[in-house]
This record gives C-alpha cells, structure tokens and sequence, in this order.
C-alpha cells in the first residue's frame, strides 16, 4: 500500500506511535533468544555486521595511522584520511532507501560490502598517502551504505515484535566498534602489519556479502525507484559539512566564525531546499506541520552529538590525568559502554508510557554526564578524580543508549507503507552520520579556543556538548508527547 493509499483508507500513522506496537500480526513481543534463533541469526548478523564494519573502521584507521604515517609519509594530509571516509559515508547514507527500492536488501547489501571491501584492497596496496585517502573514500562509500542498511532492513528482514531488539543490536555495534576497533587497530600496528589489517576487513566483508545474498530478501517488485536523487540537499549539506570542518583548522577569531556561520547558513538552506523540493533526503512528511519527524531526527542528532567527546577524550585523560595511551583509550570508551549496556536494558521495555519516558530523559541523563564532566577538570588529577570522570561519561552513554532502540523504531512505524517506513528508518542513519561530522568539526574549534590549557579545552568541549544536549531536551520532549498517544 502506498502512502497516498493508506490515507485515503485511514491507515496511515502519521502520528510517532500511533502504528501499534504490538499488532495482532506480530504476536507476543521477541526477545533476544529468538532474535538470535536459528530463524533470524544469520540475518541479524548482517544487519549488526555491517554497522560493526564501518563503527570499528573509524577507531581502526586511527590506531593504525602513525604507523602508516612512518611507512609511506604524508603528515600533512593526516586529517583528510577520517574527513573523507566520514565525507564519503554521509553522501552514501542518503542514497539507501533509493538503492534498497531498485536493488532489495540483498543486493543492495553485497554492493555496500563490496565497495566496502574494494576500498580495504585499495588501502592494503597504497604506496601513497594520496591512494590511502582514495581508498578511504571508497571505504566510506561502502560504510555509509552499510551504516544505514543497517536501520532501514530491520523492517523487512524481522518480524515487528523483533524490531525494537533488532534496532538495539544494530546501535550497540556503534558502542562495540568503538571498543574493539582501537584495539585491533593497535594490535597490527604493534605487529607492524597494518596492511594486513586491510586484509582482515577485506574478508570480513565477503564472508558477509555471501550471507547476505543467502538470506536477505531480494526486490518488492514495487519498481517505483524512489524518485530522482536530491541532488540540491546534497550539494549544499556536503558543503555545510566541508564549512564545519575548515572552522577548526583556521585562526581563532574572525576565520572560525565566518566558517561557522557559512556552515549554518548552508544548513538553512539544505532545510529550505528540503522543503520545498520534490526529490529529498530525509522523507518528506518531516517537513508537514505538525509531523513529529522533525523533532525525532532532532533528538537522534542530540544524542549523537555526546559520542563526540570520544574523539577527545583520551587526549584528555594523558595530559590531565597522566593516563598511558591504552588506560586513556579506555577512558575514551566509557561514554560507548555506558550506550551499549542502557540499550540491553532498554529494549526491554515494552510499554508506550515506558519508551516515551526514555526518550523524553535521555538528553538530561547525557547532560548530567558532560557537566560532571566538565566541572570536575584540573590538571593533575588523581586516580579518584580519573574514576569520577570514567563514572560520568559511562552515565552520559547510558542516556544515548537509553533512546535509541526506541527512536528508530518509532521511525520505522511512521507510516504504514513499508518503503516509507524503511526510508523513515535509513534517516535515522543519515542524520546521526551528519550529526557526527558536524558537531565533530565544532568540538574541534571549541577544543582550540582553549589555547595552551588543556583544562580550558575540556571544559569548553564539554559545556558545548552539554549546550547542545540542554537543547535537545525540548525536541526529546516533543517526541516523547507523540510516541506516546
């Protein structure tokens, strides 16, 4: 049924919430015993495999980077290695819901692990820092799709009682790439075999793309395409993202506010060109009056924005705490757990009132956690002191975690058609890859203008966060109000 179908029939659920959570087709609500049965195993496999990929591939090129630094050169252009994977996968992420229409999920899976993998080939050969950004390019490519995959298949691939399970798995892989993807990144660089890391991804990714073409479902059939790719949103949220991330590389001062408003001004004008264009990137009842979608994809970026920190943190930890390069990597991890064990314990929650309550506390609990954070920053610091602030990062996570499994779900039932549903859900993704990129760049600036004290850093990385985080809270709000009628 289509969404036009669907409302002239009284069937579409406009409203977050309003698709009922346990329909009578669904049957008594999944646990994870049966999501990981033999019936929904390998496909849930897939779907946290290929999130896993991209997570971990973002810590893993930074483990190994010095190492590649040494081998082939190139210090110069160290930052364009992660700018353009990120830049790359943000584009891809756009395209799924075009891609999953014309080619199905399984498909459309193989093509993402096999650029995926064709960029780990690229990698594994590069004689330059030249070919290695190429490669990483490639990787991103294949990442973004994979990223958003993840998100938008949970509908066809499960039944609807396994959906809140599933969404949670695919989230905690974001949690877990952070974790394993430092240390098996550092790991061959100890060996002094970072081109075999490449390897290993490599093969990862066709051992995947084969099971992927086993159990996925092929093409609906619907042949609607989609429509035309939106090439205006994309263009200028490219270049919002590009304004962004030149405001940390420039001069404190005049040079960092004029990219800063030049990257706000793009990002009106990717909303206004959203608005009024046919072909868009996030589905176009975010931009009806009234449509709970827009406060949704707002919370998602709120929340998105507190695993920010990470990039930072272990910095951090070795000057202001004399931490070693692991014990402050896993002080960097703490905001990840926190997210991955509050997800095990929120997908439990099965009534409306519940999940409602959970998204509308969880920019406040991420709040807490960065001013705690943030406030208790001094040079020095004891062991005491180093545990409090591991405390308050794992609470902060806990709040991301908390929401999650519950947004994407609520963005899943949006809309009765299914191709709507999956293109609501693969937004998800998009927005939460965009989020990253752009609050990345302005954790950067804020870390700058602390100059030669590292406390100051801190503090500005965290109050700012915490700033955007407060905002969030009103826009959780709004959502929270329409999961729950």
């Amino acid at each position: 049924m289509t969404e036009s179908a669907a409302v002239k029939n009284g069937t579409d659920h406009s409203e977050l919430g309003s698709y009922p959570a346990d329909s009578p087709s669904s049957g008594a609500s999944g646990g994870w015993g049966e999501l990981f049965s033999r019936r929904y195993a390998a496909s849930a496999s897939i779907l946290a495999g290929g999130v896993a990929l991209y997570a971990m591939n973002l810590y893993f090129t930074a483990a190994l980077m010095p190492s590649i630094v040494t081998d082939i050169g190139g210090e110069r252009y160290y930052a364009w290695v992660a700018t353009g994977f990120l830049m790359a996968a943000v584009i891809a992420s756009m395209l799924v819901s075009r891609l999953l229409d014309r080619l199905g999920a399984a498909r459309a899976y193989v093509l993402g692990f096999l650029v995926f993998g064709a960029g780990a080939v690229v990698n594994a050969l590069s004689p330059s820092m030249a070919a290695l950004i190429l490669g990483r390019v490639v990787q991103g490519l294949g990442g973004g799709l994979l990223s958003g995959l993840g998100y938008a298949v949970i509908r066809s691939a499960l039944p609807e009682r396994l959906w809140t399970r599933g969404a949670g798995l695919v989230s905690a892989m974001w949690g877990v790439g952070t974790l394993v993807g430092p240390s098996l990144g550092g790991l061959f660089a100890q060996l002094g075999a970072w081109r075999w890391g490449y390897v290993l991804l490599l093969v990862a990714a066709l051992v995947l793309a084969g099971l992927a073409r086993r159990v996925l479902p092929g093409p609906s059939g619907a042949g609607r395409g989609s429509g035309p790719v939106p090439l205006a949103s994309l263009l200028l949220l490219t270049l919002a993202a590009a304004a962004f991330s030149v405001s940390s590389t420039v001069p404190s001062g005049w040079p960092t506010a004029v990219c800063l408003l030049a990257g706000l001004a793009l990002l009106i004008g990717f909303v206004a060109a959203e608005r009024r264009g046919v072909a868009t990137v996030l589905p176009q009842r975010t931009y009806r009056a009234g449509s709970p979608l827009k406060w949704l994809y707002l919370t998602v970026a709120v929340l998105c924005a507190g695993v920010v920190a990470e990039n930072f943190i272990p910095l951090f930890g070795q000057q202001l705490g004399g931490l070693g390069p692991l014990m402050a990597g896993f002080l960097g991890a703490a905001t990840s757990a926190g997210w991955t064990a509050a997800q095990l314990f929120s997908v439990g929650i099965e009534s409306a009132r519940g999940r409602a309550l959970a998204i509308r506390v969880a920019p406040l609990v991420l709040l807490a956690g960065l001013l705690v954070y943030g406030l208790t920053q001094t040079g020095h610091a004891s062991g005491p002191r180093v545990l409090l602030w591991a405390v308050a990062l794992f609470g902060a996570g806990t709040g991301i975690g908390l929401a999650f499994p519950h947004l994407s779900v609520a963005a899943m039932r949006s809309s009765s058609d299914p191709a709507e549903g999956g293109k609501a859900a693969a937004a998800i993704n998009t927005t939460q890859l965009i989020a990253i990129s752009v609050t990345s760049a302005l954790a950067g600036t804020l870390v700058s203008l602390g100059g030669a004290s590292p406390v100051d850093s801190a503090r500005y990385m965290a109050f700012g966060i915490a700033a955007v985080a407060a905002v969030g809270a009103i826009a959780a709000a709004r959502t929270a109000r329409g999961l729950s009628r």
